[in-house]
């Protein structure tokens, strides 16, 4: 599920990556409250993750897209695909992304999936092992994007050209 949501930033992609429902037993019954987690992304190299929380599912998403649009942190790319192999770790799950040939697609389970469209990267091959909570597996994918650096940032800190 994916909306473009503009709000004066250029237009970004929303992608909700889990919703949960919590209940609270009241003296009528139960009350229901809806939690959302959204990967949001310019599909240029920013990407970020939000979570919101409300007693209706829409408003989640939009407290969830509004928190993940404030969180927004620019990766590298090389062109369609990452500069190189990385590994992100979140609580037990452990991400390894690879890049891969033009041509090859995402090859991702749905939350990894998730944040690699939402940035813009459209050739990787990816691997999760450990826990497949998906909140953690979005968390240790953008840490394992954080993680990347550019042929230009690694020519940079070394002082030698490549």
């Amino acid at each position: 599920m994916s909306t473009g949501s503009g709000g004066g930033r250029g237009e970004l992609i929303d992608k909700v990556v889990k919703i949960r429902r919590c209940a609270a037993v009241v003296k009528g019954g139960r009350r229901f409250s809806f939690s959302a987690m959204v990967v949001v992304g310019n599909g240029r190299g920013k990407v970020g993750w939000g979570y919101g929380k409300a007693n209706e599912v829409p408003p989640a998403v939009e407290k969830a897209v509004k928190d993940g649009s404030r969180n927004l942190v620019e990766i590298p790319l090389a062109g369609p695909t990452i500069p190189h192999t990385v590994q992100g770790q979140f609580g037990a799950a452990l991400v390894v992304l690879v890049p891969a040939a033009p041509g090859t697609g995402v090859k991702a389970g749905s939350s990894v999936r998730a944040v690699c469209e939402a940035a813009g990267i459209h050739d990787i091959l990816t691997k999760s092992f450990g826990s497949t909570n998906p909140a953690n597996l979005v968390k240790a994918t953008l840490q394992a994007l954080l993680s990347l650096r550019s042929k230009q940032e690694i020519e940079r800190l070394r002082g030698v050209t490549l």
